[in-house]
């Protein structure tokens, strides 16, 4: 699937990068006690090591946070997903479990304190464009709320936004009917390239590895940073 940077995101950001990921005949369905303990012994540990600590000052969520001002949007209005995951934890009102996929997504959201999100690729029409929202343009997201996206960096394609790193659409969610999938990672733009391949690579493994099918992955931003 052709996917496309805006030259405005790159402007503003020159380091900044995605992680890419296509995934083809994997099948979503309930997680394997694996990652249900996984997912619930880690958001234990990240309630203790927030004690006591400015949740503003992690290095993941304070970098994003930058990015959405650097677009003109509030990051205390609009908190971008990885954030309000953490804020979530941060008041034990852990995760449940939802289904295999966004288990996943969740787990290594907060793993790397990035947003992530992931869409059934057979509701989508290519190409897709990461760009910059303008005004008027807004979606019903999965919050249940219709969310404004102007100055949000959202994803977009023929038949308009359906993503973004603060709260995803609700046009082509991933349900245990998926079999082809596409996932984006928004990576903290100070990560370098080898850094940013490796943690791509590393979801993409664990995907396949509880939904089997087939995979690749790819990058797309900046390849300028230091290696």
């Amino acid at each position: 699937m052709e996917i496309q940077l805006s030259s405005e995101i790159i402007s503003k950001i020159p380091n900044f990068k995605l992680g890419v990921i296509e995934y083809k005949d994997i099948t979503v369905g309930d997680s394997p006690q694996m990652v249900k303990g996984r997912l619930q012994l880690f958001q234990e540990s990240i309630y203790f090591d927030l004690e006591n600590k400015n949740l503003t000052e992690l290095p993941g969520i304070q970098e994003w946070r930058s990015i959405f001002k650097t677009f003109g949007k509030d990051p205390n209005r609009y908190r971008h997903s990885a954030e309000a995951l953490y804020r979530r934890v941060q008041k034990q009102n852990y995760l449940t479990t939802v289904q295999s996929a966004i288990d996943i997504n969740n787990f290594f959201s907060l793993q790397y304190q990035v947003p992530i999100g992931i869409y059934d690729s057979d509701q989508l029409e290519g190409p897709i464009k990461i760009k910059v929202g303008k005004a008027g343009e807004e979606y019903l997201g999965l919050n249940g709320r219709m969310n404004s996206l102007e100055n949000l960096i959202v994803s977009s394609d023929v038949l308009g936004p359906f993503g973004s790193p603060f709260v995803d659409s609700n046009r082509a969610p991933v349900t245990e009917a998926t079999k082809n999938a596409l996932q984006i990672i928004y990576l903290q733009p100070s990560t370098t390239v080898n850094s940013a391949e490796r943690l791509t690579e590393s979801l993409m493994k664990m995907f396949t590895q509880i939904h089997g099918g087939d995979a690749k992955y790819y990058m797309i931003g900046s390849i300028n940073a230091a290696l």
